[in-house]
């Protein structure tokens, strides 16, 4: 079962014959399987990064983001050494 694809843009053949030369010692094809993994990977992070794109998170109005979550100072804040 052989695919075959055709890149015709001389950058790209550059960039994937540069790649493979580095990464691969010469394997085009799996210079540019890497180059897919890599991407399939970053692809499946993206919906796991809390407010990494502009407009994914939704604040309401008055939400301070940066206000204390806890009424009270830590003990490590306030150099108190804490009994157990």
């Amino acid at each position: 079962m052989a695919n075959v694809v055709t890149i015709n843009r001389p950058e790209v053949v550059a960039l994937i014959e540069e790649a493979a030369k580095r990464l691969t010692h010469g394997n085009k094809t799996e210079a540019v399987a890497l180059a897919m993994r890599r991407l399939l990977e970053q692809q499946a992070r993206e919906g796991s990064l809390f407010g990494a794109h502009r407009g994914s998170v939704r604040i309401r109005e008055g939400v301070d983001l940066i206000a204390p979550a806890l009424d009270v100072q830590p003990d490590a804040e306030t150099g108190q050494e804490v009994e157990r």
